[in-house]
């Protein structure tokens, strides 16, 4: 649109200036030719009336009929005569223009008087007599500067119709470009069946049916992946059990070992352990991108529960204001988002000191607060990776951890159309914030 603005205003500029200036050389041109034609005639008139014995100069003058816009004067020896008192019309004749006439040469010059233009012509009449009249071109620049006010508004029209037209040429060009871009964002918010139909932009046919291909590829890898993952994880349960009953066994018996066959025996069951957590992590993972079974969950009373269960007071979970806490939510996966976040803030921000559910700005959130270090601001966006392990988490804690929790909630929260972000909190430490829409079912 600016490009067409631009464009339309520079064209329409060189064409007003180029049409000003033709337009006023050629009008002042033909003043100046009327202006002669009309001097000469008066000169002949003032001649005529100069060629008696003893002729009276100013009735000469006074019988010329020039109106309001032209002055005659007359130089005869040296005198300077007007049809009125005042001289004044003397006073604008330009001496270059005197000594030229005085030669015997006609001339004509564009002075300025009274703060106007105006147009003096000399006609020599006889050796020592010149007859002079001054033209007034007020008229002429009052035409001039109307010219000037409709030129410039029709430049800024041009303007403003070059940026209409550049505004409908662009919506034109970029209408095919914005279904592209509705899509891929439907896609990027996890709904791969998102396609463009050829037939609804001819032009980017070709552009529709790679881009169609490219998701239905997307899509099957995805499903690989996600089949992977949890034919894997699967797998690994049946001998997970195995080895976590084999270490239960053995952990029973740890204080029959020696201290060697102690701790070994104590390795192998935490890493056990947290090997199912691992796997589990990893089959709700390949579960996440299954549509969440909504329905009204007492959230601050599940947020109590989830506390309870980490030996927590129920006590930290607050309700903001005196808005209901029962949201439209799969229990299942909030419960695992609540606890998901509480374990976090255990194992790295040493405990939950708040948990706060409430709207504010068309959002319901859930806010979590620990008394950690916080989370440095190069790590907030990572942190929600899968397997990350960033300096932040390992200068919080002890390294414990699938890496698999947080991104775990952020997959979660995404299904039910939120978001999940970590800020500061105002007395220290980390502050986990999810949100969903006002509107969410």
């Amino acid at each position: 649109m600016a490009g067409f603005a631009a464009g339309a205003l520079l064209l329409s500029t060189s064409i007003a200036l180029l049409s000003y200036e033709l337009t006023r050389r050629s009008l002042l041109a033909e003043r100046e030719r009327t202006a002669v034609r009309v001097t000469y005639f008066d000169a002949t008139v003032v001649q005529a009336g100069l060629a008696t014995d003893q002729p009276d100069i100013v009735e000469v003058l006074r019988s010329l009929d020039t109106g309001a816009i032209r002055r005659p004067v007359l130089r005869r020896d040296g005198t300077w005569y007007a049809r009125t008192a005042d001289a004044g019309g003397t006073s604008v004749v330009p001496a270059s223009l005197r000594q030229l006439a005085e030669q015997g040469r006609p001339g004509v010059q564009r002075v300025r008087t009274d703060g106007h233009s105006a147009l003096v012509v000399a006609v020599p009449l006889a050796r020592s007599t010149v007859f002079y009249e001054v033209h007034s071109l007020q008229e002429l620049e009052n035409t001039f500067q109307v010219l000037a006010l409709v030129l410039t508004l029709v430049a800024g029209a041009t303007a403003v119709a070059g940026a209409g037209g550049g505004w409908h040429a662009t919506r034109c060009v970029l209408r095919p470009l914005a279904s592209v871009a509705a899509a891929a964002q439907e896609i990027t918010n996890g709904d791969l069946t998102a396609r463009l139909d050829p037939a609804t932009e001819p032009e980017l046919a070709r552009l529709a049916a790679s881009f169609n291909q490219m998701v239905d590829q997307l899509a099957r890898r995805i499903e690989r992946d996600r089949r992977f993952a949890a034919d894997v994880s699967h797998e690994l349960r049946s001998p997970l059990q195995t080895l976590a009953a084999a270490a239960s066994v053995l952990a029973k018996r740890r204080a029959d070992l020696d201290a060697r066959s102690a701790t070994a025996v104590a390795l192998v069951t935490d890493e056990v352990s947290r090997f199912q957590t691992l796997v589990t992590d990893l089959l709700e993972l390949a579960r996440s991108d299954q549509p969440p079974e909504r329905a009204p969950v007492d959230l601050a009373e599940l947020a109590r529960q989830v506390c309870r269960s980490r030996g927590l007071p129920a006590d930290i979970v607050r309700v903001d204001g005196a808005h209901d806490a029962t949201w439209q939510v799969d229990r299942r996966r909030f419960e695992q988002v609540l606890v998901n976040l509480v374990d976090n803030a255990g194992r790295h921000g040493g405990g939950a000191v708040a948990v706060r559910i409430g709207h504010a700005a068309g959002v319901r959130y859930v806010e979590v607060d620990d008394e950690g270090p916080g989370v440095r601001a190069e790590d907030r966006e990572a942190i929600f990776y899968r397997f990350f392990r960033g300096r932040s988490a390992n200068a919080r804690g002890d390294g414990e951890g699938t890496g698999l929790g947080l991104a775990l909630v952020s997959e979660h929260v995404a299904a039910h159309g939120g978001s999940v972000l970590v800020t500061d909190r105002p007395s220290g430490g980390a502050r986990f914030r999810v949100e969903l829409p006002e509107n969410t079912p």
